[in-house]
């Protein structure tokens, strides 16, 4: 279970001379997108509405300052919903369930809040229906991550995780005729299409899905860094180690000219040494990490000399997700439409 983070103590980043003007590249799109705005906003809307204690179902999103701030606020996180009294509220995470859970929450007569991204529930949905069309599901992504198991969990039986390229290499198939590839929505974008290329190869039948799998957020994020490395000394990338998308930043980073890459959860993190040289840094933010973070590490780049900020923008967003049907609906019976969140496509 998440605890409440401890600060280190260390002193403020020290301003190091170097030659030519200190700077900093921040990454846009970076932060929020609108499944994770509208996830953390409902778990604030559940505690508001029925009190504390909400539980949710593993980390509502994956980012240890998010879930500790609404531990404050009365939301008891868990792994399974076993652990949640009969008949009490519960969130399932954004990154979505199989219908095995939903079912054992219906078991324990839980009042379920589904705040799964519809991103991802499209791709659920597109697991059905192949699976109901006999096809084999290649699930290209992370076997033991929540959105996977999750995915996987609506046709079992129909599907393979593939976890890396050279996975595709070895995957065993019973028609290949009859096969296509799904993701998890927060790969990296090289990495994923190297892995259907593969398994084009082996597969030349190999069905796509009806539309892209990979999430706009993590796509926008990935193409705005791609264009800040190569001019980046150093790129920090602000967002907790389970984030998948948040790592794939650092590895796009290095993999596109940043002569370093380091992620971080909070400012105090940043190396003294990660700066000894270092012209212009490179900032951006995985998409489940709150903008004050960001600020935070641009506030302690400022201290240390890198005083002219340049935003790179790379997409404009403006996709918008409604709350979730169970909070839709508040006690007098008025409806509660309101849009929500992150940022949209170019």
């Amino acid at each position: 279970m998440p605890v409440p983070r401890i600060p280190r103590r260390r002193e403020r980043l020290q301003d190091i001379p170097v030659s030519g003007q200190k700077k900093v590249l921040l990454a846009a799109p970076r932060g929020y997108c609108a499944g994770v705005d509208r996830a953390v906003i409902a778990v604030e809307k559940a505690l508001e509405r029925f009190g504390a204690p909400v539980y949710v179902r593993k980390q509502i999103v994956h980012n240890i300052h998010v879930v500790t701030e609404l531990e404050a606020a009365g939301a008891v996180f868990v792994d399974e919903v076993d652990e949640v009294p009969e008949g009490a509220h519960v969130v399932f995470s954004a990154h979505g369930v199989s219908p095995a859970v939903v079912a054992a929450a219906s078991d324990r007569h839980l009042q379920a809040i589904d705040a799964t991204c519809p991103l991802v529930t499209k791709v659920h949905r597109e697991a059905v229906r192949f699976a109901r069309d006999d096809f084999e599901i290649l699930l290209i992504g992370h076997e033991g991550h929540e959105e996977i198991e999750g995915t996987a969990g609506e046709a079992p039986a129909h599907v393979t995780i593939v976890n890396s390229p050279e996975h595709a290499d070895n995957v065993e198939v019973r028609d290949p005729s009859k096969v296509v590839w799904l993701s998890q929505t927060t790969l990296s974008v090289d990495e994923t299409m190297e892995t259907v290329r593969r398994l084009r190869e082996r597969f030349p039948q190999l069905q796509d899905p009806p539309s892209d799998d990979i999430c706009y957020a993590t796509q926008n994020r990935q193409v705005a860094i791609k264009k800040v490395a190569k001019d980046a000394d150093l790129v920090i990338v602000v967002g907790s180690a389970n984030s998948s998308n948040s790592v794939r930043l650092v590895e796009v980073a290095l993999e596109y000219g940043a002569k370093a890459a380091y992620r971080v959860d909070y400012a105090d993190e940043v190396r003294q040494e990660w700066l000894d040289g270092v012209e212009t840094v490179g900032v951006t933010s995985g998409a489940s990490v709150p903008e004050v973070l960001v600020q935070e590490v641009l506030a302690d780049l400022f201290g240390a000399g890198y005083r002219d900020v340049e935003e790179v923008k790379t997409a404009q967003e403006d996709l918008m997700f409604s709350l979730p049907k169970e909070l839709r609906q508040d006690a007098e019976g008025r409806r509660d439409d309101r849009a929500l969140g992150g940022r949209a496509t170019a």
